[in-house]
């Protein structure tokens, strides 16, 4: 973040309630006023519940009646918030020509359903700037630009196309570059998810957010600053969140083509009944209000939301947070679903996974990782995290070693027990040992087939054996993806940056259908558009940055809650809180369930709405029996949505 941005951020003014979310704050005051105008109307005070329920058309109504109107004048299109506005206008106004003050009520309750609603539309749009925000922290603002010999800070938007930057120790990488002197480790999974730091040297290309380790690079600047990675990754989850998904664009048309019928209907039954049949305009006018009131699409869209946010509900308890009201209906349609692999199939974590010592030496395992900890101890890699995490978890004990050196890109040099060690590459340990074992050289080469990191550890002169390093799968990965075949998912892939045998590696073990690796981010989005190509409804897992602009590509973006980073957390649709794979199950399960209950909900609406209205034209009704019959429809297709709340959790899981 800019100096200039910083102080502009604290000089606003702290968010308040009301700015942060006014049409919560709105239907919260609609909602307070519905009640206390409807009490003071049951207690006789007539003339403050027309004081009051006035106020709640107006709070509760105003953001409606703006939008309709909007929509009326700019796009000539009718929508049911300005039906909702006229129905309950209209039942107000009868109310006060008839004294029959409850039907001022039952406009302000329905004002107050669709007031509810927009709050709840609001509060969802709010994420893509929390997402952008959150991508925008991984950039730099300045760079060090080396000229003439002389280190100068410099703004990221003033470099060109040849410039050389410094990139000190444990910074972030302000630019992609080429390095062209110098030598580091870095961690790159920020942005291209690979399990294991780097090392990176003259010639390789280097990315803008990644993390520098204890090594100084210079770069050479090969490509406009925002043209790098991460801000390619920035423009991706922009464009891909801003484009309106299928489910979204029907409920916007039906609601329109709706409203435009409603709307025709009543002006017509308002004007035509006099000259066609003879009806008193008092009665033609009566009906064309009751019309209005029973022909609101209320329960219709009381169809939808209740059951949504019922499955929400559900899924919060068992762990799964869907962002999105839509995304539960979706996620029930998903046929296909991709993995990012680090972090979210895997532990992200390297560990030692194998160890074979060397008979000749009479060392065991304990002689081995003793040593190894010893001058690995000494070390920042995560490589020797790994090691030493390893005798800790077997009780080794070991003293570091003394006169311990990092070899830059080979390994660890050092004393232990008065004894040179040294541990680290195959080469690099040969170099310096007399022999070693074929037996060892074999087995170092079949776990380097495997995608592992092989250590090999030498004392006194002799090789006491080698160690296996990798990121190993979650527990629960396997029997995860097995549930999810059993589900009929059709198709289920692996993303991700590492190499290609590493990859194969883990999806052979978790029984994984496809894998795409040595992706970039933009690469996974590319095959997320191919599957949908494919398969039409896609989900994608992941819980890295350089996942976010997949997770917003996919039709559902999933994301692991404890390792995820904040822009795949904003990003995703769904996030799985506590990291547990086997949630999916039950998260397509309520989908599936959610569906079926809004069809029927839908099917039930619709049917009584009907039937209130061959009620209303063959007159066997009366306006308050319509409002009852309307909002009792509305209640009763509620109450269905809220079976969703018992949906049970799947027992095989």
């Amino acid at each position: 973040m800019s100096s200039t941005l910083l102080s502009s951020t604290l000089s606003r003014p702290r968010p308040t309630l009301l700015t942060q979310h006014p049409e919560a704050v709105a239907a919260a005051v609609c909602g307070v006023l519905v009640l206390l105008g409807w009490l003071t109307l049951h207690w006789g005070w007539i003339g403050l519940s027309l004081l009051i329920l006035p106020a709640a058309y107006v709070i509760g109504g105003y953001e409606s009646a703006r939008e309709g109107l909007a929509t009326l004048f700019q796009e000539k299109e009718l929508d049911v918030d300005l039906l909702m506005i006229v129905a309950a206008l209209g039942a107000a106004g009868l109310g006060l020509w008839r004294q029959e003050y409850e039907l001022i009520v039952d406009g302000a309750v329905l004002i107050l359903i669709f007031s509810i609603s927009g709050a709840l539309e609001g509060y969802a749009m709010q994420r893509t700037e929390r997402s952008i925000r959150s991508l925008m922290s991984l950039t730099s603002d300045t760079a060090w630009v080396l000229q003439q010999g002389q280190e100068q800070r410099v703004p990221i938007a003033q470099l060109q196309i040849g410039d050389r930057v410094l990139v000190k120790p444990g910074e972030l990488v302000p630019t992609d570059g080429i390095i062209e002197d110098g030598f580091s480790i870095l961690n790159q999974a920020p942005i291209t998810g690979e399990s294991m730091p780097v090392e990176k040297t003259i010639g390789d290309e280097v990315f803008a957010g990644t993390i520098n380790g204890s090594g100084a690079l210079k770069l050479r600047i090969h490509q406009p600053p925002e043209s790098s990675l991460i801000q390619r990754v920035i423009r991706l989850v922009e464009q891909a969140q801003t484009e309106a998904p299928p489910s979204q664009q029907f409920i916007e048309r039906f609601e329109r083509g709706y409203a435009k019928v409603v709307v025709l209907a009543g002006i017509l039954l308002a004007t035509l009944p006099p000259f066609l049949w003879g009806w008193a305009w008092e009665t033609t006018i009566y009906r064309a209000l009751i019309f209005l009131v029973v022909a609101s699409p209320c329960a219709l869209m009381a169809a939808i939301m209740p059951t949504l946010l019922s499955g929400i509900a559900n899924g919060a308890r068992h762990g799964i947070l869907f962002k999105n009201g839509a995304q539960l209906e979706t996620i029930g349609q998903v046929r296909a679903i991709a993995f990012d692999k680090t972090g979210t199939l895997t532990t992200g974590k390297p560990q030692v996974v194998d160890l074979l010592a060397v008979n000749a030496s009479n060392a065991s395992d304990a002689d081995l990782l003793q040593v190894a900890a010893a001058l690995e101890s000494l070390s920042e890699h995560p490589i020797g995290d790994a090691i030493v995490q390893a005798a800790r978890e077997r009780g080794i004990a070991w003293t570091p070693a003394e006169n311990g050196q990092a070899q830059t890109g080979h390994g660890m040099t050092g004393t232990v027990n008065d004894q040179s060690a040294i541990a680290g590459k195959a080469a690099f340990v040969q170099r310096q040992v007399a022999s070693w074992s074929k037996t060892l050289e074999t087995q170092s080469q079949q776990w380097e087939q495997e995608g592992k990191t092989v250590v090999w550890v030498a004392w006194n002169q002799s090789v006491l054996g080698i160690i296996a390093i990798a990121d190993t799968v979650r527990p629960e990965a396997a029997r995860a993806i097995a549930r999810l075949k059993q589900l009929g998912i059709e198709a289920i892939v692996m993303l991700t940056g590492d190499n290609e045998r590493t990859a194969q590696r883990i999806a052979q073990e978790l029984g994984i259908d496809r894998v795409y690796a040595d992706l970039l981010p933009d690469d996974k989005v590319n095959v997320i558009r191919q599957l949908q190509h494919q398969y039409q409804t896609v989900a994608m897992v992941g819980d890295g940055i350089n996942d976010g602009p997949a997770l917003a590509q996919a039709s559902v973006g999933i994301a692991m809650g404890t390792t995820g980073s904040d822009v795949a957390l904003e990003t995703a649709d769904v996030v799985l809180m506590a990291d547990r794979l086997e949630r999916l199950e039950h998260a397509i399960h309520l989908g599936r369930r959610s569906q079926t209950i809004v069809k029927q909900n839908i099917v039930f609406a619709l049917g009584f709405i009907v039937l209130l209205l061959i009620a209303n034209f063959a007159s066997h009704i009366t306006l308050p029996l319509g409002v009852i019959g309307h909002e009792g429809s509305t209640v009763l297709v509620t109450l269905s949505g809220l079976r969703l709340l018992k949906t049970g959790y799947p027992r095989s899981v």
